[in-house]
C-alpha cells in the first residue's frame, strides 16, 4: 500500500496545476496544535508548490482552541481563512453565518459526499444534521480509542497471576466491565520495581474533557441525548437506567482504577501517564496513536490498541473535524483551491501515510489499508459506531453544564449518578428553552 501511495503522490506532483486565482495569496489555516496539524504543514507544501499560494498557520493548544477560536468567529475576525473545527461547531458555524456553504462549489467542481465515509459526512459535515447541505470537508476522521502495554499483558508472570486472580485468560478487553478487572488487577501491581496502576481516563473539567471520556462508557450502555432525534425529549433518555448504570461504572473506574491525584486529565495528561510507565491502558484519541506507535520507549512491540469496547452495544465517542472557509476571509476563492486540492484522493491517501486520519473511501477501503498501521483496522471498526456530543449552535453552553454535572459527581463525589443526569435535563431544558426549541 506504501508504494501505491508514493506513486500516487508522485502523480499529485505532476499533476496539472489548480486552477488557481487571479493572484497568489496567504492563506491562513486555524487548527488545533497536536500531531496531525504537523503533518498538514508537511502535506500543504505540495499546494503551495502547484497552487503558487503560501500557507500559514494558526495552531492552538487544545485547552484553548474552543475558546479562541469561537470567539475569533463570533467576533467576525479575519484572522483565518481555513478553519478545522470540531464537529460540535458546525452547527454554530452555519446559522450563525460563520462557514461558507459549499454545496455550488462541490457541485461545480465535482466533489461528491459520496466519497467520504458516511459518518464522517454527517458528523462533520451536515446542517440541519443529515441534510445534503454542506458547511465542511471530512478533514479529520478520529474517535476516542484505547491503547495498552503489549509487553505486560503478553509477559507469562503477569498473565499466570491474571489467570489465578480471575479464571480468565489476559487479553484485550471485550466489554466494558471486562476492562474494568483488567484494569484493578494492575491497580497497585509492581512491575519491573515500580508500582503501577489500571488506566488513565478523562477527568479534566475545564473545557470538555471528562464528556469525552464519559460517553465513551455512556454510548456503549445506551445513553440517547433524545428519545426521538430532533425532539429536544430528554426524559428517560438521558437519565435512563442504563444511562445511570454507565455513569456509576465510569465513577468506578475512576475511583478504583487511575493513578493518584487523576482529578483533572485530559488527552496530555493520559498521554504522560502511559509513556512514563504509569498505567496498563489509557483512552486518548486516535490521532495520537502514529506517534505512539514510534515512541522509542512505549512504541513498537510494546504498545497495542483497540477500539472502546461495547457493553450493551458497540459505541465510541466521535472525534475529528472539517475543514470549513470562513465567510469573514478576503481570501475565499484561494481558501476554496485548497478545499479542491485537499478532497482529491492522492492527496487522501498521502494525509494518511503522513499520520492524518482520511475520510475519504478511496483511502478507507484500499485493501492494503488494514494492514498499513497497527491501528488502522480499530480505527475503521470505531468509526462504523461513534457518537457524537449536541451539534447545536449552543453547544458550548451545554457542554459547560454536562462537564459541570460530570465532573461533581465522578470527581467531586456529590451526589448520585441518577441525580446528575436528572439536574442536566434541567440545564439542557432551560438552554433549548432559550434556544426557542422547546
Amino acid at each position: 500500500m506504501k508504494a501505491r501511495y508514493l506513486a500516487a503522490t508522485a502523480a499529485v506532483a505532476l499533476g496539472a496545476g489548480m486552477a488557481g486565482t487571479a493572484r497568489a495569496e496567504d492563506l491562513t489555516l486555524c487548527w488545533a496544535a497536536w500531531d496531525p496539524a504537523n503533518a498538514l504543514v508537511e502535506l500543504s507544501k505540495e499546494f503551495e508548490a502547484q497552487s503558487g499560494h503560501t500557507m500559514s498557520f494558526e495552531f492552538v493548544p487544545w485547552p484553548n482552541f474552543a475558546d479562541r477560536m469561537l470567539n475569533e468567529l463570533n467576533s467576525g475576525g479575519k484572522l483565518c481563512d481555513l478553519l478545522i473545527g470540531d464537529s460540535q461547531w458546525i452547527g454554530g458555524g452555519a446559522e450563525n453565518g460563520h462557514y461558507v456553504k459549499l454545496n455550488d462549489f462541490f457541485d461545480a467542481e465535482g466533489i461528491s459526499m459520496d466519497d467520504f465515509a458516511p459518518a464522517t459526512v454527517y458528523a462533520y459535515s451536515t446542517w440541519p444534521k443529515g441534510t445534503p447541505n454542506y458547511y465542511a470537508l471530512p478533514a479529520m476522521g478520529d474517535a476516542n480509542g484505547w491503547f495498552y502495554r503489549k509487553d505486560w499483558f503478553t509477559d507469562p508472570e503477569i498473565m499466570a497471576a491474571y489467570k489465578e486472580a480471575t479464571g480468565e485468560d489476559l487479553r484485550e478487553p471485550q466489554s466494558q466491565l471486562e476492562l474494568m478487572q483488567i484494569a484493578k488487577f494492575f491497580q497497585g501491581r509492581e512491575i519491573g520495581g515500580n508500582t503501577v496502576y489500571g488506566v488513565s481516563i478523562f477527568t479534566e473539567r475545564g473545557s470538555e474533557g471528562i464528556t469525552m471520556g464519559a460517553t465513551g462508557a455512556l454510548y456503549t450502555w445506551g445513553f440517547k441525548y433524545e428519545n426521538t432525534p430532533g425532539s429536544y425529549d430528554m426524559e428517560g433518555a438521558v437519565n435512563s437506567p442504563e444511562a445511570v448504570e454507565a455513569l456509576e461504572f465510569y465513577k468506578e473506574l475512576y475511583e478504583c482504577c487511575t493513578p493518584p491525584g487523576y482529578t483533572n486529565s485530559y488527552m496530555g495528561e493520559s498521554l504522560d501517564a502511559f509513556k512514563s510507565g504509569q498505567v496498563a491502558m489509557a483512552m486518548n484519541w486516535f490521532a495520537f496513536f502514529p506517534g505512539l506507535y514510534q515512541d522509542p520507549d512505549i512504541g513498537g512491540d510494546k504498545i497495542d490498541f483497540f477500539v472502546n469496547p461495547p457493553q450493551n452495544m458497540a459505541g465510541s465517542t466521535l472525534g475529528g473535524q472539517g475543514i470549513s472557509v470562513v465567510s469573514y476571509s478576503d481570501k475565499q476563492e484561494a481558501a476554496l483551491d485548497y478545499i479542491k486540492w485537499f478532497a482529491q484522493p492522492e492527496v487522501q491517501a498521502k494525509w494518511w501515510e503522513l499520520g492524518g486520519y482520511s475520510a475519504h473511501n478511496s483511502v478507507l477501503n484500499d485493501p492494503g489499508f488494514e494492514s498499513s498501521q497497527p491501528f488502522a483496522g480499530d480505527f475503521l471498526v470505531a468509526m462504523q459506531d461513534v457518537q457524537d456530543f449536541w451539534q447545536e449552535p449552543a453547544y458550548a453552553e451545554l457542554l459547560l453544564a454536562m462537564q459541570k454535572r460530570l465532573h461533581d459527581y465522578v470527581v467531586a463525589d456529590q451526589g448520585t449518578a441518577q441525580e446528575a443526569l436528572d439536574k442536566l435535563i434541567e440545564d439542557w431544558t432551560e438552554t433549548f428553552e432559550d434556544e426557542g426549541k422547546l
